[in-house]
């Protein structure tokens, strides 16, 4: 038969104090003599007694607030995960867990630091954001932790900045992905892939597109890089330049978001000649609709459903001063039209223009 856990009552039995002085020592209110707070730690050590975080937390009334700060525009990916957030925050709200979702313009390191700056003075018990390995937005980190804030940063890692811990996939392993899909579908002729990004200074990006490069040379060149800045019109326009100026492209990697630019162009594209091997990131309906429709050949979904619930896991378990329960990348889902989910109707696509 199992032995019972210990409780609070056996450690403070075993210390040879009262109750209430060994539940001031487990929960750090401090006015303890030393000598006393000793013998209590050491009953916990020698028992082995876990505290009950959930039953402290209750007992004390503590609330929990935790701020995620996504990229705003035109991005129906983000616009896809600060409805997940939402919807997290809505469940969680019972057990007294605050969670707020704000955006910033993307690719502009000043609003974020701004925005970083205010939420460090604002008690906030956690914060996770899409960050950049931009100075400014490194040193903003490091203020928070300084504070005493846990920081994740959500899908591009920031491996130079002082955060807890990164929450995404392993964008490089993406990379490579797309670039041995794209060496497959090319059944070992030679041919030139043009890359499309939000911005090489997104490190999501950059990881991305040299991920591809590791692994399709020498048989597939790459086509100078396109810099959409997420926004339709801008990737519409400069990828129906490149397809014209350069007939010798035979696929497109899209590593970044503006997607439906790159729709509408492939849409415009001569029904009586190949169009080029399109591979392209996340699951949202205008992704999904061009799948169904064969203008495109594969989608790279990030899976932001198990960010959203890691990122909440883990900004509680580090409000709590404990450590993450899971490091590891979340490991995408390669979609094809063949594979598709259930369609989710509570998605919108991009509307910006």
């Amino acid at each position: 038969m199992d032995r019972p856990l210990p409780t609070l009552s056996d450690v403070a039995q075993r210390a040879g104090v009262s109750y209430a002085t060994a539940d001031r020592v487990v929960n750090a209110r401090g006015g303890v003599a030393e000598k006393s707070a000793s013998r209590v730690r050491a009953a916990i050590e020698e028992l082995g007694y876990v505290r009950n975080l959930a039953a402290a937390n209750l007992s004390q009334q503590r609330h929990y607030r935790f701020v995620a700060v996504l990229p705003g525009g035109d991005n129906a990916f983000f616009k896809r995960m600060c409805g997940l957030l939402e919807a997290a925050a809505d469940r969680l709200r019972p057990d007294r867990v605050g969670l707020t979702v704000e955006t910033v313009e993307a690719f502009d390191a000043p609003a974020l630091c701004a925005r970083l700056e205010a939420l460090g003075g604002d008690g906030v018990d956690g914060l996770a954001l899409v960050g950049s390995d931009d100075p400014r937005v490194l040193a903003a980190i490091a203020d928070l932790r300084a504070r005493g804030i846990p920081v994740l940063t959500l899908v591009s890692d920031v491996p130079g900045a002082d955060s807890n811990g990164y929450v995404g996939i392993d964008n490089t392993v993406a990379g490579r992905t797309a670039g041995r899909l794209i060496v497959l579908a090319h059944g070992g002729q030679p041919g030139r892939v043009l890359p499309v990004v939000g911005a090489l200074s997104a490190r999501d990006h950059a990881d991305r597109v040299a991920g591809l490069r590791a692994v399709i040379r020498p048989r597939i060149a790459v086509a100078p890089v396109i810099e959409g800045r997420d926004r339709k019109g801008r990737v519409a326009k400069r990828v129906a330049a490149a397809l014209q100026a350069d007939p010798g492209i035979t696929a497109i990697y899209s590593a970044g978001a503006g997607n439906a630019g790159l729709i509408k162009v492939l849409e415009s594209l001569p029904r009586d000649r190949p169009r080029p091997i399109v591979v392209l990131h996340e699951l949202v309906p205008h992704s999904r609709r061009a799948l169904e429709r064969g203008l495109i050949d594969i989608v790279i979904d990030q899976r932001p459903e198990d960010a959203v619930a890691r990122v909440v896991e883990g900004l509680r378990l580090l409000a709590d001063k404990r450590e993450l329960a899971r490091t590891d990348p979340i490991l995408p889902t390669i979609y094809l039209a063949d594979n598709l989910p259930a369609s989710d109707t509570s998605q919108k696509g991009e509307t910006s223009p």
